[in-house]
């Protein structure tokens, strides 16, 4: 019997959080189709960054996140950028994956 408690407890809690999945999703659409997309072609002049600028000013990130307090030229992101290529770049230069720190973060010290 407690067995089967336990299932119909299971089941209520997974129907409880696909209502959340579900309504979070819908939520997510409709704020996403009220945006406006700003067309800014026009001001972006100059080179146009792509992977290893992305991969460059991901490195850099965290110098340009400590600049941007202090002086309003300096931005983390650059604005006239390729767009998917330059974003992997910039994850991938940022550690966004965590690929150059997780082997030293999981070892354990032996004391």
């Amino acid at each position: 019997m407690h067995h089967l408690n336990n299932i119909r407890a299971m089941k209520k809690l997974l129907s409880i959080k696909w209502i959340y999945a579900v309504s979070m999703l819908i939520a997510i659409l409709v704020l996403y189709s009220c945006s406006n997309k700003e067309v800014v072609t026009d001001c972006l002049h100059g080179h146009t960054y792509g992977f290893l600028g992305g991969l460059w000013h991901g490195f850099i990130a965290p110098f340009d996140l400590f600049g941007m307090l202090f002086w309003d030229d300096i931005t983390v992101f650059a604005q006239n950028n390729n767009g998917a290529w330059y974003a992997f770049g910039f994850l991938l230069g940022s550690g966004g994956w965590g690929f150059f720190g997780g082997k030293g973060a999981s070892r354990r010290k032996n004391a």
